[in-house]
């Protein structure tokens, strides 16, 4: 049981018509609010268009949180989820660790391997290995941050070369997904695991399937929505997340009208 957990925000980034702007007052309005962390979410070529019910991420999460950094002071910054196997190792680790420096040092990691087939191929990325190609860009982030030498992989690898800036602390990787290859690629990898679309029986029994897996210290949290309707039900939810185990709950209050209100009415009625 956790009696106290860290409050998160998944911010809205589903509509093109959204100005930027918006996203970064809505990150300094839940820094104000005692919110641990925002999130934004993910896509790059989705088969169907930006909104609620699927496809989130209008802008890019990476270059959208270097301008939410430079609009915050205090607040943490996360993907939820950045879909690895679409991008390129060796430019992610840059962008990473040149966010996690601009930001000062408020970047966290947010990774999923993806789950939309036609996305894949439509720019040219093989959907039946993302989950390896994922771990092993797992490793090569972790090595050309942390490590020496070269490294070699089955998909990557480099002989010579220097990387810079290297993270002056640990750039937390946080592992998103419920089935049993995303639980233990967060026991293996992560340092948090994000549930998404469980209830809280369903967390727990995920979280003890984590612990049996690997006795590394894995922080575990979970996502929920809140896009209208009775505050009261949702802060019953947070609630039997922090008994379950979850050390931070993330909230997703969209639509955009009206997000601002709920995320205070949330965060006055959870404490």
């Amino acid at each position: 049981m956790v009696e106290h957990f860290a409050l998160e925000v998944v911010l809205p980034d589903e509509s093109p018509d959204m100005p930027p702007e918006r996203l970064a007052e809505l990150a300094a309005h839940a820094e104000t609010l005692g919110y641990q962390r925002v999130y934004l979410p993910d896509h790059v070529l989705p088969p169907g268009a930006y909104g609620m019910d699927a496809y989130g991420g209008v802008y890019e999460p990476l270059v959208a949180l270097s301008y939410i950094a430079a609009r915050t002071r205090t607040i943490e910054l996360g993907t939820s989820v950045l879909v690895v196997p679409l991008r390129d190792p060796f430019v992610l680790a840059k962008q990473v660790a040149t966010l996690d420096r601009l930001s000062g040092e408020r970047f966290a990691l947010g990774i999923g391997v993806g789950w939309d087939r036609v996305e894949f191929a439509s720019v040219g990325s093989d959907f039946t290995d993302r989950g390896a190609r994922t771990d092993e860009a797992i490793r090569l982030l972790r090595h050309l941050f942390e490590g020496e030498g070269p490294f070699e992989g089955r998909y990557h690898g480099y002989e010579t070369g220097v990387f810079e800036p290297r993270p002056r602390r640990r750039v937390p990787i946080v592992v998103g997904g419920m089935s049993d290859a995303a639980v233990r690629r967060a026991a293996r990898f992560g340092d948090e695991w994000q549930a998404v679309g469980v209830d809280p029986d369903g967390f727990a029994a995920r979280l003890a399937r984590l612990r049996s897996w690997s006795d590394r210290p894995v922080r575990p949290t979970v996502r929920i929505a809140y896009p209208s309707g009775d505050v009261a039900k949702v802060v019953e939810e947070a609630r039997a997340f922090g008994e379950a185990g979850a050390e931070a709950v993330a909230v997703w209050f969209s639509p955009v009208d009206g997000f601002a209100d709920r995320m205070a009415e949330f965060a006055e009625a959870v404490r």
